[in-house]
């Protein structure tokens, strides 16, 4: 139904719509007598709009939608250096020497980490740096693949994947430049990454921790059942979208947080971290410093830990085996 046109009150029909003799009196009427505005009927509301809760908070400037406003907001939760490529080994156990104490922990091993390409602001829109770690053939490489390791002069790698920094400051590692365990301190807290270890379709008491229907009184092939799936009329006879049920479980994207770093083994590429990391053996990790701790005061360039690491390598070289 289309909507109404409003009421104009006060104002005079239509010269037609008049009888001849007051129509002959319209030239009379002074203009002033005709109303300034013309009226609206409607409903005036006595409540103030409460603000939309997903919106910017009206006390606060506007936010500004360009992708520079975008990365200064992300400024404080991006690393200010690049982070490295692992494999899971697997766990282990070591134990403090003076109060015995044992505490797990999970064996990652750097493979040949290079520095393939830099991703700048200008040409690229953020700052990154993308790592390269690993061996692969050159038969089993693709021509754009090979071109691209060419330009950086560094061997085919396995894994390639970037790592966000802050700024400018954080390519400090020249592109074709070997990194190695020494980037990384012992004590320093580290964010691992990687995907966890594929368990198939699963149950809704193994994925989600439902915890099933009775085991007895009655209750016959039902032991392990998730149950109802929805309501009836009160949820509109459906089953509301997120339900959680049976499906796939695993083989996701994990990140763990604040991982302390327990031993640093530069000669063997070892990195001992406590507790666990997402991931069957030999899963390929993302280990960069971690974000919800103070920012390292670790090497920013290779030239802050060259020594340490020449001087790593000549002695487990001099060391007999």
């Amino acid at each position: 139904m289309p909507p109404k046109a409003p009421l104009n009150w006060g104002l005079l029909p239509p010269s037609f719509l008049l009888p001849s003799s007051t129509r002959s009196l319209l030239p009379l009427i002074p203009l002033s007598a005709a109303p300034s505005h013309t009226t609206v009927r409607t409903i005036k509301s006595v409540n103030t709009p409460r603000p939309d809760r997903f919106a910017h908070h009206p006390s606060k400037p506007a936010l500004n939608s360009t992708s520079r406003a975008a990365l200064a907001r992300k400024a404080v939760t991006t690393p200010l250096r690049t982070g490295l490529l692992a494999q899971k080994r697997g766990m282990t156990a070591v134990f403090d020497p003076e109060t015995g104490r044992r505490t797990a922990c999970t064996v990652l091993q750097l493979d040949r980490n290079e520095v393939v390409a830099h991703k700048t602001r200008d040409k690229n829109g953020y700052w990154a740096v993308q790592i390269g770690a690993g061996h692969k053939s050159i038969d089993n490489t693709t021509k754009p693949m090979l071109g691209h390791f060419a330009v950086a002069g560094v061997e085919p790698k396995r894994w390639v994947m970037e790592f966000k920094v802050k700024g400018k400051e954080g390519l400090g590692i020249g592109v074709g430049e070997y990194v190695g365990a020494s980037w990384f301190s012992v004590g320093q807290w580290v964010d691992v990454k990687g995907i966890s270890r594929g368990m198939g379709f699963e149950g809704g008491m193994k994925r989600h921790g439902f915890s099933g229907q009775p085991a007895s009184h009655g209750q016959s092939l039902m032991h392990r059942g998730m149950g109802s799936a929805g309501g009836s009329q009160g949820s509109g006879s459906r089953v509301l979208p997120g339900k959680r049920m049976a499906g796939n479980m695993g083989n996701e994207s994990v990140t763990v947080k604040n991982l302390k770093v327990l031993q640093v083994d530069e000669a063997n590429g070892i990195v001992v971290v406590n507790g666990c990391v997402p991931g069957p053996k030999n899963q390929i990790i993302k280990v960069q410093d971690a974000m919800g701790k103070p920012w390292p005061a670790g090497p920013m360039k290779l030239a802050d830990i060259a020594p340490a690491a020449t001087e790593a390598v000549a002695e487990a070289a001099a060391t007999p085996a």
